[in-house]
């Protein structure tokens, strides 16, 4: 039993920090129509922005989330309107192609710059882990999921209580009659990419000082997310959060009672039996936004 919370513990900080992957990359698909194949070279740029305000200019650690927070939302904002607008109207094809070269040239830059060898991040928390009762967990993930649960809140509200959420909802719904009611749907746009980037970039500033930072690292998070995403169904915000922890339970579990050879495995699996028994995903009936 007490195996068994260890791995409930260990599913809410991976989840939390999922469920931020899959948010960005449903926003951007259920908004923009646009499958962002640099999502998981975003995640690794905001490990390295970690990696750059802690150990190379010696800034304070919790300050370091926020920066690289800000640092995906402008690469983000960046990508969009130098990449995606100068194609507005063409097919998805095309888009498609651009962004994985995009992905390509923004990791081989990655490994030219940083090299191959793994980056760390020191902490401020103590080594000794919080025992509570029969299962303990480090300050550090406990920070994590602290984090994660935060920045899904703010998402939410943001979604749903502010009139950029309102104006992102109205284009997905219908991006022509939005724009006649006065939405900027270019601005819209460039927002809902520089939101899921940050997204993106706030779940590699997380799991960075969990693990250890490297070019490739986000190549494994990438396919997680449209794992979620599938799980979740598309456009569906609801839907990725649960579909994260789905996936983090399944790895888990997975990891501990099978193999931990098995961790992605077991998740994959359950997103095969998805795609056979409900391609639309598990939530397709939910609002999709919002």
């Amino acid at each position: 039993m007490s195996e068994f919370l260890q791995h409930l513990i260990n599913m809410l900080v991976l989840g939390g920090t999922y469920a931020l992957l899959g948010i960005g990359l449903t926003l951007i698909f259920g908004i923009m129509n646009v499958v962002n194949f640099t999502h998981g070279v975003l995640y690794t740029f905001g490990a390295y922005i970690m990696f750059i305000v802690v150990q190379q200019l010696g800034l304070n650690f919790f300050l370091a989330l926020p920066v690289a927070v800000l640092a995906g939302w402008l690469l983000g904002a960046a990508i969009e309107l130098t990449l995606l607008r100068p194609l507005r109207g063409s097919d998805i094809d095309t888009t498609m192609l651009v962004m994985i070269g995009a992905w390509i040239a923004m990791q081989s830059g990655t490994l030219w710059i940083w090299g191959g060898v793994a980056k760390s991040v020191t902490t401020p928390f103590p080594e000794a882990p919080l025992v509570l009762g029969p299962v303990s967990v480090s300050w550090l993930r406990l920070f994590v999921l602290a984090a994660a649960a935060l920045l899904i809140l703010v998402t939410y509200l943001l979604i749903n209580k502010t009139s950029l959420g309102r104006a992102m909802r109205a284009t997905f719904q219908d991006h022509d009659t939005a724009s006649l009611m006065g939405v900027n749907v270019d601005m819209i746009y460039t927002s809902t990419f520089a939101i899921g980037s940050s997204l993106a970039a706030a779940a590699g500033a997380l799991l960075g000082p969990v693990y250890v930072i490297f070019p490739q690292m986000g190549d494994l998070a990438a396919v997680k997310a449209f794992a979620i995403v599938i799980l979740g169904g598309l456009g569906n915000i609801t839907g990725a959060v649960i579909g994260g922890f789905i996936l983090a339970l399944a790895e888990e579990l997975g990891a501990g009672y099978v193999s931990s050879g098995y961790r992605d495995a077991m998740g994959f699996l359950i997103i095969i039996a998805v795609l056979i028994f409900r391609p639309t995903g598990l939530f397709a009936r939910a609002e999709r936004v919002g």
